[in-house]
């Protein structure tokens, strides 16, 4: 298997970092449009190469996400058989088809952006999450390639998490509720806890302000307004209790494609001072991404230039990479289900996996968000490199067998990723206070 990464911000780097431990692989190009950051990744990934290579195993290049034609070039130049997409939605599109162009099978972490119904934005859907991926389908698999959506953790995990369910705990499943929360702060130079974002802001913003979707097996899929339905989540590992509210997220999207359940939702524990900040921006315009005119008011430097509101955003916020020696506490990805379990009775359990900041800057390197997210690509293509996992066509990681990659995940190093996860019954109708 030979990998190009796109993208070495964040994820991309701790993709490298995790996958420096394994040996199913053999070249991981980690290409940016920063070559230097590239490069950055590479030096510190051949650096931790636990396998003893005769030539380094990670490459840095230089990509222009955007470019479909750029992708594909870089793919067939170093003979990439996947393509792993690391940049943030908003080019999803142009690495997906330049992955197929290059014959490659191809990867993400999220899907292609949704677009709100012209009218009735808080009532019906408009394009969804992945619609434009989906609809691919049979190019993918007239070409025999094989796209995976959503194979971060969120989605990602919870969508593995959700077969798992299906599969294995429950005859009947009556919801699949995605639960995300964490207790993280970010402190500054005093050690004051300041407002900084352990995610890209850009890909927030596009979650969290764009309408929620739902989706209800008499239904179908629609949408209400953001940040609507909160309820007080209990997330286990020490966090407590997280205020939590309905955003769009693609596992409402890809669950349904492949599960059975009465209800599908996502909820994320953003907290009130968070919810708070993306209201504020939402009234000022400046989650917006169409560019708007700034003048210069720099005598030097008249004129002005065209500028998207959520990228100046993005750019005066603290890059989510460079906040791992300054974050403290944890990360909970997880998904509560409810129904009836195998034996007919009434079943409720939180499916959920917990990492601490201070244990994946220590072991890695990578602040926890963004460990715990790249570290479910990682194995998923350890799976396909293996043949455990195989496929073709636009799917997500609800059409594979759960249980070959939690066994993987949780397994003890050097044979898995030593990533445990965890399984809490809880008391049907009590998991949170509404």
């Amino acid at each position: 298997m030979r990998i190009l990464v796109v993208g070495s911000g964040g994820v991309g780097d701790a993709v490298a970092r995790i996958a420096a431990r394994r040996a199913f692989f053999e070249l991981m190009v980690v290409a940016d449009y920063d070559l230097v950051r590239a490069e950055r990744t590479a030096k510190a990934a051949n650096e931790r190469d636990l396998t003893a290579p005769v030539a380094p195993r990670f490459v840095a290049a230089r990509v222009d996400a955007s470019d479909p034609s750029a992708v594909t070039s870089l793919a067939l130049e170093h003979g990439a058989t996947h393509v792993l997409n690391a940049v943030d939605p908003r080019f999803v599109m142009s690495v997906f088809t330049g992955a197929l162009a290059a014959g490659a099978d191809y990867l993400d972490m999220a899907a292609s952006l949704s677009h709100p119904h012209p009218e009735r934005p808080h009532e019906l859907t408009g394009v969804k999450l992945g619609d434009d991926q989906f609809a691919a389908d049979r190019g993918w698999r007239d070409a025999g390639r094989l796209a995976v959506l959503g194979m971060g953790v969120e989605p990602g995990l919870s969508d593995v998490f959700a077969r798992y369910a299906v599969d294995h705990l429950f005859s009947e499943v009556d919801e699949l509720g995605t639960r995300d929360g964490a207790n993280l702060e970010v402190l500054d130079d005093d050690g004051v806890p300041m407002f900084a974002p352990s995610f890209s802001i850009w890909t927030t913003i596009e979650e969290c302000l764009n309408p929620p979707v739902i989706w209800e097996a008499d239904r179908g899929w629609y949408t209400v307004t953001p940040f609507f339905e909160p309820e007080i989540f209990d997330f286990p590992g020490g966090i407590g209790p997280v205020e939590c509210v309905h955003v769009e997220h693609e596992e409402v999207l890809l669950m349904p494609r492949f599960l059975k359940a009465k209800k599908v939702t996502f909820k994320y524990g953003l907290g009130r001072e968070f919810i708070a900040v993306l209201r504020t921006l939402h009234l000022l315009g400046l989650d917006r991404t169409t560019p708007v005119r700034v003048k210069s008011a720099h005598p030097a430097a008249p004129g002005a230039v065209d500028v998207s509101p959520r990228d100046v955003v993005a750019a005066v916020l603290p890059d989510p990479a460079t906040l791992g020696g300054r974050m403290r506490g944890k990360t909970c990805a997880g998904l509560l289900v409810t129904g009836l379990g195998k034996d007919g009775a009434p079943r409720e359990v939180y499916l959920h996996h917990v990492i601490d900041n201070e244990w994946s800057m220590a072991e890695y390197g990578a602040q926890c968000v963004v460990w715990q997210t790249a570290v479910n690509p990682v194995v998923a293509l350890e799976l396909l490199a293996t043949g455990v996992w195989t496929g073709s066509g636009v799917l997500s990681p609800e059409a594979f067998d759960a249980v070959p990659f939690l066994e993987l995940l949780a397994a003890a190093e050097p044979a898995g990723y030593g990533s445990a996860w965890g399984l809490e019954e809880r008391v049907p109708g009590v998991s949170a206070a509404r």
